[in-house]
């Protein structure tokens, strides 16, 4: 490990600091050395951020505790940095990209195409697991990679499904590998480190908080070719995951379902507003099928 991508990790690892402003200091210094010698005060001024940040920046760069817990995680877990050759490379084109990922699983998949991120509510209708079953299952069976966000609901159905049916699936977490959420997923994230992977830009012991989840959500939309709404309801927080994949240029693809019952609610306004009816797995090939075709064109 070089000691520029070991620094970056430990910068990130920092508070007082956005992933923006360490962009920044990564074009004026790309071997992040200078900023271990500044004072508070330097930080603020060269930086411009607020003093208490850069106080408290400071005083995790210097920390000896984070740099044991960072020497631990790195033995114990996988890492990549946006500084490396394998960091994904569809990751590389979306704003805000992630400065690193933390990693247990077949890293390899991150590399693999087609990949479809598989999303909805975590309180899904009691027919939900059919659609998922209905849908994914048949682009499992032609080695399409699975991403989703090991959350409650659907999120699980596609993961278990991708899993039930010899697939390889990703999971994104809004947390560090040693917070699980929710607990009862516990099962599911061993069985996904052994048959998937499973990545966070959240350190290991960093536990999940509720602005994460949608921070991640960039990362789900971001690793695939298209984003499939399965159910969502009228506010649902699905659908900030279906805005990045638009913001990203990535498809959406939404399921219809009985005007009846709120969990379709979600996905009937994404089809209004241009998202591709999907009623079978052929509906999500055939777009990928173009897709690669124009880019041979």
């Amino acid at each position: 490990m070089t000691q520029q991508r070991k620094r970056l990790i430990h910068i990130s690892r920092c508070r007082g600091l956005t992933r923006r402003m360490i962009r920044k200091i990564l074009l004026q210094d790309s071997s992040l050395l200078q900023i271990y010698s500044l004072s508070p005060t330097q930080i603020s001024q060269l930086f411009s951020v607020p003093i208490k940040n850069a106080t408290l920046f400071y005083q995790d760069l210097h920390n000896v505790g984070i740099r044991k817990q960072l020497h631990a995680d790195l033995v114990n877990f996988k890492t990549i940095t946006i500084l490396d050759e394998n960091y994904p490379r569809v990751l590389n084109t979306i704003k805000d990209a992630p400065l690193v990922l933390y990693a247990i699983g077949d890293v390899s998949l991150l590399s693999l195409t087609p990949s479809l991120s598989v999303i909805g509510t975590r309180s899904p209708t009691n027919e939900a697991m059919r659609k998922v079953e209905y849908i994914v299952k048949p682009l499992v069976k032609y080695q399409w990679i699975i991403v989703s966000g090991m959350a409650k609901g659907i999120d699980s159905f596609a993961h278990q499904v991708s899993l039930e049916n010899n697939g390889k699936t990703i999971a994104v977490l809004g947390g560090g590998f040693h917070h699980v959420y929710p607990k009862q997923n516990l099962p599911l994230f061993h069985q996904i480190t052994e048959m998937g992977l499973i990545i966070s830009e959240y350190a290991p012991d960093c536990p999940p908080a509720k602005y994460h989840f949608p921070e991640r959500n960039r990362i789900i939309s971001g690793l695939s070719f298209g984003t499939l709404v399965i159910e969502a309801t009228e506010r649902s927080g699905t659908l900030i995951t279906v805005d990045q994949a638009l913001d990203q240029g990535r498809e959406v693809f939404a399921v219809p379902g009985s005007p009846l019952v709120p969990q379709t609610k979600g996905c009937h306004q994404l089809i209004q507003d241009g998202a591709k009816l999907v009623t079978d797995a052929e509906d999500i090939m055939e777009d990928w099928v173009r897709i690669k075709n124009y880019q041979f064109i």
